[in-house]
């Protein structure tokens, strides 16, 4: 066992940044006060807030008032798509339009919404996961209420043509989602470029702490809260404020752009060689777009192998990373990510997702470079 572990897992989670948790510190010991409170504790915490949101408006171009704090990316997304499609409903009418390749956030979500009697329509994506915006054009009706389209997949890295999509949408007068969460401190996000109504990000996802989400919704936007109990957060998230973690989130999203013309380089260049390596591995296929992709993903798919064993022997090494399968009532179901992309099964089941960040070392993707085809080779003599 490797005493240091290669942790590829960065699309999961990443690691608190320590500059952060210095950020953050003061709202957990002298600056414990509730926002709401009209006493001078209160009135700093919320000043933090107030600020923070700032930070995030500015990063964004948006407006600070646009910008809600919420408990994680999942509640930003729930927030955004029910909070949307209830509130249209009357207006609009009951039809939702997004992709089978979005996170769960967002499918099950709209699996919740069919209870009320909302119809989904699920647009096909090509073989690297791209939804075409002509589709999203031609399924828009007078009775669609949202369309939800992620920015980068979360399991196979490709981006998609958000701008487009958020054109089409802007013209047809119908609210526009983005699930941002994989792209949130990797990738460029102006709001108004891309046309979005509403967009979600993680704090977790770049360098910030769990537990706190953000989402901007456009002004003239009315969403119906999901929690009632109080008027924090302009009326849209009742609850008392994560103070530390606000602050931590619009920290670590401020660092990460800042830092963004000199880590993605250098990620992309690891990325690049970590896929050249592997892919000279027999029976390998790089999944995603080949080229408009997030910087540091590179994830593949195994013919006649299993995603987990591979995991599980990369884990023996000291190797962290993660597959697109999920272990379901004792059987292995492949990604619905690979399946809405045509993966056969005998690919799909060998999936693996690699996900760098800013420690990543040459030295680490040298590592797994040459121990991964003796892992792959051995399970497939297993059957395995």
């Amino acid at each position: 066992m490797s005493e240091r572990i290669i942790y590829l897992d960065h699309a999961a989670t990443t690691a608190l940044d320590p500059r952060i948790l210095d950020a953050m510190l003061p709202y957990f010991t002298t600056e414990y006060g509730n926002a709401s409170s009209i006493y001078t504790l209160g009135r700093h915490a919320m000043q933090a807030i107030d600020h923070s949101r700032e930070q995030v408006a500015e990063l964004l171009h948006a407006r600070p008032s646009e910008i809600a704090f919420v408990g994680c990316g999942t509640e930003s997304d729930n927030l955004a798509i029910k909070g949307m499609a209830f509130a249209a409903q009357q207006k609009k009418g009951k039809h939702i339009i997004t992709t089978p390749i979005e996170h769960h956030a967002v499918l099950h979500t709209c699996q919740y919404l069919e209870r009320f009697g909302f119809t989904i329509t699920y647009l096909p994506v090509d073989e690297y996961g791209m939804v075409n915006p002509d589709d999203v054009e031609r399924s828009i009706t007078d009775q669609t209420c949202l369309v939800s389209v992620m920015y980068a997949n979360n399991e196979v890295g490709t981006i998609e043509p958000i701008a487009e999509i958020g054109r089409i949408c802007r013209a047809r007068k119908v609210p526009f989602h983005v699930d941002a969460v994989q792209a949130g401190g990797a990738l460029p996000i102006d709001v108004q470029e891309l046309k979005a109504d509403m967009l979600s990000l993680s704090a977790h996802k770049f360098y910030g702490p769990k537990g706190v989400g953000i989402l901007y919704t456009r002004q003239g936007m009315r969403i119906l809260p999901q929690m009632q109990g109080g008027s924090q957060e302009r009326g849209r998230r009742a609850g008392t404020e994560n103070v530390a973690g606000i602050v931590g989130a619009a920290t670590a999203l401020e660092l990460a752009y800042a830092e963004l013309p000199q880590v993605t380089p250098r990620i992309q260049a690891l990325r690049d060689r970590l896929i050249e390596g592997i892919l000279r591995i027999p029976r390998s296929r790089l999944t995603g777009h080949p080229t408009r992709r997030l910087p540091n993903n590179a994830s593949f798919a195994f013919e006649g192998v299993e995603g987990e064993s591979i995991l599980l022997n990369l884990d023996l090494l000291g190797v962290a990373a993660s597959t697109g399968s999920a272990c379901t009532s004792g059987s292995v179901d492949p990604s619905h990510v690979l399946v809405a992309m045509g993966l056969p099964p005998e690919w799909s089941h060998g999936s693996l997702r690699l996900t760098l960040g800013k420690r990543n070392t040459e030295e680490e993707i040298e590592t797994v470079i040459d121990a991964l085809p003796g892992i792959i080779e051995r399970l497939r003599g297993l059957g395995i």
